[in-house]
């Protein structure tokens, strides 16, 4: 074809009016990320890609975004990348230099992790899964990543389980047990309250690579819920989860208060002004609704709140 064909999307549009995002979903790579002395971990992941858009201009480039997220994950491949949060940063910043007219440009990765895992009383090898969570945002100013993690677990209702003490307490009133005797019995066996799915979420962002490691974040979102749930369990492990778990009854809220606690504890290296988003969600298997408990916020204002000095 002689001549050139026209370029549509730089043309002004109808309504002039800016986006703040525009771009592409449900992009499917295949990621390899590498680790010392060990087998690389490879990752099926599903990428988002945006870039703002201002009012002058009818559309983005979408053929070259696709064509810088092939560049960076090739990239990837040729030399080591140790974590997929750099992955999306570098990916974003070279949107930002391949798209002239914007500002910012964000890259936003999911990809199932599988992790080797032993059932909790028989000991039997086992697999694990959670979402790994990362993303970027490039502008002039510099990249600020993301990296997290979503996984599942098992909570217990502390009201619930309240109300079936007090009714434990007057049956064995009832029978003559002694005062003495019921505080012991229910200090050595918890009683029943209904019980959720728990899903938690937790991730950290700052500017460049968050210095956190994936495998402690994933502990803090296991750790937060009543119990860590396996995909495989006997019998004994059916009874440690559940004994377990209602040993440690906790609210929706209190989830996210156990991440907020534990973030401190084990990433207080972080700055300031990094940015710790942590999110709990429970299947409710009573009511037909579900529970939500949710806070983000930065390491400063999260350090403050928990030396109670806010």
């Amino acid at each position: 074809m002689s001549e050139q064909l026209p370029d549509v999307q730089a043309s002004q549009p109808d309504v002039t009016v800016g986006l703040s995002q525009v771009g592409v979903t449900g992009v499917e790579k295949l990621v390899k990320v590498a680790r010392d002395g060990m087998r690389p971990i490879v990752y099926m992941a599903e990428f988002e890609v945006f870039v703002d858009l201002p009012a002058n201009r009818k559309g983005a480039d979408m053929s070259r975004n696709m064509q810088v997220i092939d560049e960076a994950l090739e990239s990837a491949v040729e030399e080591p990348t140790y974590r997929v949060e750099d992955l999306c940063g570098d990916a974003a910043e070279r949107l930002l230099a391949k798209h002239e007219y914007t500002t910012t440009a964000e890259v936003r990765m999911e990809a199932e992790l599988v992790t080797k895992q032993r059932t909790p009383e028989s000991d039997l090898p086992t697999q694990g899964t959670a979402d790994v969570i990362a993303g970027a945002v490039a502008t002039e100013e510099g990249t600020r990543e993301e990296i997290g993690v979503r996984v599942t677990g098992m909570t217990v209702c502390p009201c619930s389980q309240g109300m079936s003490e007090t009714r434990a307490r007057e049956e064995l009133a009832d029978l003559g047990v002694d005062d003495g005797t019921v505080d012991e019995f229910l200090d050595r066996v918890p009683q029943p309250g209904h019980s959720q799915r728990g899903h938690a979420t937790l991730t950290v962002t700052s500017e460049g690579s968050p210095d956190v490691d994936l495998r402690e974040v994933l502990d803090i979102a296991r750790d937060a819920m009543s119990a860590r749930i396996y995909n495989l369990a006997k019998r004994p492990d059916e009874d440690h989860m559940t004994y377990h778990a209602h040993l440690n009854a906790k609210f929706v809220e209190d989830c996210v208060r156990s991440m907020a606690e534990d973030v401190v504890d084990r990433f207080d290296h972080l700055p300031d002004d990094a940015v710790v988003h942590m999110k709990q969600s429970n299947d409710e298997s009573i009511h037909q609704h579900n529970a939500h408990a949710e806070r983000e916020l930065a390491m400063e204002q999260l350090r403050t709140e928990l030396d109670g000095l806010d």
